[in-house]
Formats: C-alpha cells, structure tokens, sequence
C-alpha cells in the first residue's frame, strides 16, 4: 500500500488551511495534492480596497508559488470533471484519484441568472473590483445603487461595507451632496445573525443618508436605460449600479451531480457528502453557516481532524462548531466586529463590538497571521 492520498479541489481559506493542518500532523506519511486555477490567493475584503484605491491588486495577491508544505503538492489545472463515486478528478492536465476527496471550490458567480448583469459593473470578483478603480472616479453626481442579486452570497456584511466605504469616498472628493447612495439587499437586515450589528449597520446609513431597501435583490438591469428591476418589479433607476452576482457552486460541482439547489449537501457538523470519504468545506458547502473565509476555515479544522483521526487510527474527531469572526469596515477608519456561533444554541447568535481603530489591528492582524501561516509572507 502507498501513502494515503487526499485530494484537494481549491486553494482558497478551506483548501490552505486544511492541508496546512494536514501537514503539520502528517507531514510526508501523506500524500496531498491541492489544486487550483489560480497562480494566487486573495483576501475577499482586499477587493474593497482595491477597488476603492486603497490598496495595489498586485500588492494584496498572495502568489501559490510560495505555498510550501511537507507532504503537499499543489498544481495549476484546471479542472473539468469530477467523480465523487470512483473520487477520481479529471483536469486540463492529467487525472488524479483519491482515497479521500475534499471539495473545496468555494461560490462562483452566475452572471446569466439575472439579465443585463453582465453589461455593468460588480465589485465581488477580482477583476470587477480592479476594473471599478477607473469607474469610480468619473462618478461625481447622480443615484450610485448597490444590488445583490440573489442570497445567500459571499461576505454577509461586505454589500454593507460597500456603501460606507463608498459614502466615504464620496465625501473625500467633495461630491457626496450630488450623489444618492441606496443598497438593495435580500436579507431582512444587514447582519440577520447579529440584530446588534444590523441596527448599528442601520443606524450608520441613517447618518450618511444611505437609503436601506431590505427583503429585496435586483432581478435584472436595464442597461440602456440605466435601471435596475426589483423582484417585486419595482424599478429604480441608477447612474452608477455595483452589482453581486448570484452564487452556486462552480458548473464543474454541478455537472458531478453533487449538488442540489446550487449548493453541495453536507453534514453540517463534519462536512460529509454523501459519497463516502467525500467532504464539502468552504463556500460551496450547505452548512447553514454564513459564505465566509472565516466558516471556510473552521470547517477545514474539523475535516483535519477526522482524517487524522481515521488515518492514524487512534483520537478523536473534532465537530465543525460553526463560530466565526466578521469584521466590518464603518467608514472614516473604524472597524466593528461580530462574532457568530451557529451551533450551540437553538438559534444561530452573535455578539457585536463597537467600531474603532484599534479594531483596525485585530482586522490586519486576522489578514497577516494568516499570509504567514500560509504562505511564510
């Protein structure tokens, strides 16, 4: 018998950190491979700052090159078929079997879902975000909407950050009295979990004059005549739309037959498919917990431990506990925080911390601890 061989689909939180677990537990008397598309890895929340001028795409992009780890291989391919049964996974170059299979591709972005979505702008993909730095400074005056357009979507409070960060940005040129902020959102509230968060969130619009509509996402743009079509038909009209696209899972997850409404059914509590030695981590993952880095992280930890477990035949399995940490940009340099515990309770519950800047450190800190974890940046 060879090494066991555990395959990886996706180098983003869940993927990096579950074989750095791995790794560090196991190093070489495994045989990893991870795979991505990618040549990088980036924080979600440097989006915002890329977009906004805060920071340089190139200098927030964490190259996989300096991914290095006993036991791990990780390649470039693309991968254009997946076998949960036989957990054989097939790419753009060679075909890689598995005596366990972590699916690991997070959300992507499903622009045909809502029409005329792909003829305007979005901030929640690297180049959306990067090709919003040209956009932004041409909006001096007029009705700038920011739309989700379907849920549940990556980074609950991020569409919320969008418009303080935008408010921000607006005032700092000297043009936010021609302008109109509104968010459109199809969650009842900013931060459903935490109802502290979400009347903090509320009250920070109510003070920068940024109008809130809940409950509602964007069912297509018009793009000629520069309106956006609610779902309950109701049409607003912009001269500056940033959108978020409806999420699912990559077509290649929904062409393996793993997933069912968009998403892959797991046990929440250990990531299990229902294919055996087959995990879902991550994103891509019905949990019940939120689209986050943080969750993806968490879930990692739990898949970790069960295969150490079963590998080294002795301890115990750890459960994935659902608890995770958001922090949120307020504008004018303040950070809040919330921290969410989905499982030990009969309902999901979150405990919120009043923005500052010292909050700003524990935010850098959460970003860098993990650049070096990973990457020995």
């Amino acid at each position: 018998m060879g090494k066991p061989r555990i395959v990886v689909l996706g180098a983003g939180f869940g993927g990096l950190e579950l074989t750095t677990l791995l790794s560090e537990q196991m190093g070489d008397s495994i045989d990893v491979t991870l795979i991505d598309k990618s040549d990088s890895f980036m924080f979600g929340f440097s989006k915002l700052d890329v977009m906004f001028g805060h920071a340089e795409a190139d200098a927030v992009r964490m190259p996989y090159s300096n991914y290095a780890k006993p036991g791990v291989q990780l390649l470039k391919r693309t991968i254009t078929a997946i076998d949960p049964v036989a957990r054989r996974v097939t790419t753009d170059d060679g075909v890689f079997d598995a005596d366990y299979l972590v699916v690991a591709l997070g959300a992507e972005y499903d622009f045909d879902a809502t029409p005329g979505l792909a003829g305007t702008n979005e901030f929640y993909s690297i180049p959306g975000a990067i090709a919003l730095r040209d956009v932004l400074p041409n909006f001096t005056s007029g009705h700038a909407l920011i739309g989700v357009c379907g849920a549940p979507y990556k980074c609950p409070p991020a569409p919320s950050e969008c418009a303080l960060m935008l408010h921000d940005y607006l005032v700092q040129r000297g043009v936010r009295d021609n302008c109109q902020i509104s968010l459109v959102l199809p969650l009842s509230s900013p931060v459903p979990p935490s109802p502290e968060t979400s009347r903090a969130l509320l009250e920070a619009f109510a003070e920068r004059g940024i109008e809130f509509i809940p409950s509602r996402r964007v069912a297509s743009v018009d793009n000629a005549r520069n309106v956006a079509v609610l779902d309950d038909g109701r049409e607003m009209a912009f001269d500056l739309f940033l959108g978020v696209p409806k999420h699912r899972v990559p077509p290649v997850v929904l062409e393996s037959g793993m997933s069912e409404n968009g998403w892959i059914p797991v046990n929440p509590r250990t990531l299990e498919t229902k294919y055996e030695n087959v995990y879902a981590v991550g994103d891509g993952a019905a949990t019940g917990t939120p689209k986050a880095g943080v969750f993806a992280e968490g879930a990692a930890k739990a898949v970790a431990s069960a295969l150490v477990a079963r590998l080294r035949q002795s301890g115990e399995a750890v459960q994935y506990n659902g608890f995770g940490t958001c922090y949120i940009e307020f504008g004018a340099g303040r950070i809040g925080k919330v921290e969410v515990d989905f499982f030990s309770g009969p309902q999901p519950t979150g405990s919120y911390y009043e923005p500052s800047t010292a909050l700003r450190g524990d935010k850098e800190h959460f970003g860098s601890s993990r650049r070096a974890r990973w990457f020995g940046l």
